[in-house]
């Protein structure tokens, strides 16, 4: 049974246990403000600030943010400097008070391709945070979801060549386990904000049944009102994974 199947979860559930976010709109806020694109982007982490409050608060159990995708090594060097140089302070500040707050963070991506620095940051942030029982947040840095989904065949073709399994034997339970966030709920609601309504490579295989939520919000002014809507949007939709809507409406009355 797909552990997202309404046999398998309660559907009666107007809360998701799983939002995924993609955080879009920090440098046209900036733009719009007159201010450098950098500017946009540290005012984007007081964003994620509150918005992982809010889902502490309301006892969501993973929230996962798109931070940096594999794709933006493509934009202009100097900030894709400044974005490594944020980072590099955010998991410096920002885990110690996630800590404080019982909250576990992971960093999910290819680390190979940071600077030493910031893969260090990364073990280190990880580990302080490994033991905490609250929310789960997962950080998406030079991720794509094409990469997780081959990062995983690779995996398994490596077991088959050495005779641990049989390709043919291979299953999407199988898959999933060597995703990045195996073991995870996937998504229940998926969040764009900036008003661009794609995934862009974002957890392709995880989001096959998310509820999608598009707003023109940009992420540095994206605050607990503007979540609170797109829960409100979520709550009020039927999730039916492949069932009819009779079928689902007794589940709910059982």
């Amino acid at each position: 049974m797909h552990k997202n199947d309404p046999g398998a979860i309660d559907v009666g559930s107007k809360l998701p246990r799983h939002v995924a976010i993609i955080m879009d709109g920090n440098g046209r806020w900036a733009k719009a403000q007159k201010k450098t694109r950098i500017i946009g982007h540290r005012r984007g982490v007081e964003t994620v600030r509150e918005i992982v409050k809010a889902c502490r608060e309301l006892e969501i159990e993973v929230l996962t943010l798109f931070a940096f995708s594999s794709e933006n090594w493509r934009r202009p060097a100097k900030e894709v400097g400044l974005l490594m140089d944020l980072f590099f302070i955010a998991l410096d500040r920002e885990v110690k008070k996630l800590h404080r707050n019982n909250i576990k963070l992971r960093v999910i991506g290819d680390h190979s391709a940071f600077p030493e620095r910031i893969q260090k940051r990364i073990v280190n942030a990880e580990a302080l945070t490994a033991d905490n029982d609250g929310l789960l947040l997962n950080v998406a840095a030079n991720y794509g979801g094409k990469w997780d989904i081959m990062q995983a065949v690779q995996k398994l073709a490596a077991k088959a060549v050495d005779g641990e399994i049989q390709a043919s034997a291979i299953t999407d339970e199988m898959i999933e386990a060597e995703l990045s966030m195996s073991g995870l709920p996937d998504p229940d609601l998926f969040i764009r904000t900036g008003g661009e309504q794609r995934i862009s490579n974002f957890l392709i295989w995880q989001l096959a049944y998310t509820e999608l939520y598009f707003t023109d919000t940009l992420w540095p002014v994206f605050d607990r009102s503007e979540f609170d809507k797109a829960l409100s949007s979520f709550a009020g939709r039927q999730r039916r994974f492949g069932h009819t809507g009779d079928q689902i409406e007794k589940l709910r009355n059982a």
